[in-house]
């Protein structure tokens, strides 16, 4: 028969509690010691290590020129004719962006319609769309006259305060329109001359200039949106035909092959020239804008 008395193993080195121990006072005191800092040891080496974090998500990197794809559908559309335009004048100041004198002619809100209706047509919203205009008076009017046309609720419509500003053309400020025909000539030589200088404030931008702003816009739509249709409204020809320059890798020196009538819509496909807009050679081509050799 088993006896039920039996005796708890003690830990090495430590007395029963009814019986003295048999070390030293120095011997325990060094063997606790050593006890304690095998234990600290073995807890340091079992204890479970912190999962490794999965690394963050890539970053999407600063968009370029010509994109190897776009994120989005992206529809460009000239504003209708501004009063201005209509008298012959150009009006490229944005202190007076705002200004009523800057608003769609009659014609221009003709060309509006024209364009909202090319819209619809090309069924740019028929599952919703994003339409950023300038806030110029004629781009934001055209803006939401197509909002109307194409069932698009005002809080679909984004305001651009300056990636879209029509380009500041310096001294030619107030002079005739068919005077930009000195500008375009210009701009076949080098894409980073300038208009003459003026002191009212007009900006003189250089293709380059311009070409700085609308690539900074693309950087910010294709970061914000992704899958959706954004119709980009545009005061003036010059920002839409440097974008698409831009994004089909055509020589940038060349923009104004590709000019946009007033009410003008058009899709940008990166992978095509407009058949209509062909250029003569392949010496318009451009793979790092806005060096093209």
């Amino acid at each position: 028969m088993l006896s039920t008395n039996h005796h708890t193993p003690q830990p090495l080195g430590l007395s029963s509690p009814h019986q003295p121990s048999s070390l030293p006072p120095n011997h325990l005191h060094l063997h606790l010691h050593r006890r304690h800092l095998l234990t600290t040891i073995s807890l340091t080496f079992t204890t479970p290590l912190l999962p490794v974090l999965d690394p963050p998500a890539t970053a999407r990197g600063l968009f370029q020129m010509p994109p190897p794809r776009l994120t989005n559908r992206y529809f460009l559309v000239r504003a209708g004719e501004s009063e201005f335009e209509s008298m012959g004048v150009i009006n490229t100041n944005p202190v007076a962006k705002t200004s009523v004198d800057s608003g769609l002619s009659e014609r221009g809100k003709k060309q509006a319609v024209r364009a909202a209706l090319d819209l619809k047509e090309m069924g740019a919203c028929d599952k919703s769309c994003w339409i950023w205009p300038a806030i110029t008076q004629r781009a934001y009017q055209t803006a939401e006259i197509i909002a109307s046309l194409n069932a698009v609720t005002r809080s679909f419509i984004v305001p651009e305060y300056s990636f879209l500003d029509a380009r500041g053309l310096g001294a030619y400020e107030g002079k005739n329109l068919e005077s930009v025909s000195e500008i375009y000539a210009s701009d076949s030589v080098s894409p980073t001359n300038k208009p003459p200088p003026v002191d009212d404030g007009t900006p003189n931008e250089s293709v380059a200039d311009v070409f700085v702003r609308v690539t900074q816009l693309m950087s910010i739509l294709e970061t914000q949106y992704s899958g959706d249709t954004v119709v980009i409204v545009s005061p003036d020809s010059d920002n839409l035909t440097i974008l698409q320059a831009g994004l089909i890798g055509l020589d940038l020196r060349r923009h104004r092959d590709l000019s946009f009538a007033p009410g003008e819509v058009r899709y940008v496909d990166t992978n095509d020239i407009p058949t209509y807009k062909q250029p003569a050679s392949a010496v318009y081509k451009c793979f790092n804008p806005p060096n093209c050799n």
